[in-house]
């Protein structure tokens, strides 16, 4: 439902500010009554929230760092129920390698009902098997973004 995404405009002052609605607008569920909107997994009936991993750690500087907080996020990532997809593109899509440090968190994710979109070019283009998830195309990536009511790009 377009009503339920976002609003956004181009800053127009502290009056424009107080008249926006809240950028928050939980989707109505009926998961509550014990019904599931048909062709809904159970994790989709929060706000559907997509993560963007485009790169192959959390944040920039320490590599391993950056590694091992992405194991903890990607363990606790379960807790959130809206998350219904992870987009990886450019080096992300090396995460769902046959020798990543963090296939079993992603395999957890994906056996949850969590889906892994990796971008086919970057497959490609780093000689990555995939141990996890789909390769797909850009298009796809960008319906799966665009039918999100959040987006997290770590």
């Amino acid at each position: 439902d377009p009503s339920l995404r976002p609003w956004v405009s181009e800053f127009k002052g502290a009056a424009a500010l107080q008249e926006r609605p809240p950028l928050c607008i939980p989707r109505p569920s009926t998961e509550s009554a014990g019904v599931r909107p048909p062709g809904k997994s159970p994790r989709l009936c929060g706000m559907n929230t997509v993560i963007v991993l485009n790169h192959d750690q959390m944040g920039y500087g320490d590599a391993e760092l950056g590694q091992k907080i992405l194991v903890t996020f990607l363990r606790k990532l379960p807790s959130l129920r809206e998350v219904s997809a992870i987009a990886l593109y450019n080096s992300g899509v090396k995460l769902l390698a046959v020798d990543t440090p963090i296939l079993a968190e992603l395999t957890m994710l994906e056996e949850n009902g969590v889906d892994l979109r990796a971008c086919g070019t970057c497959v490609n283009h780093y000689g990555v098997e995939l141990a996890a998830g789909e390769d797909c195309t850009m298009d796809q990536i960008i319906q799966e973004l665009d039918k999100a009511e959040k987006v997290v790009t770590l």
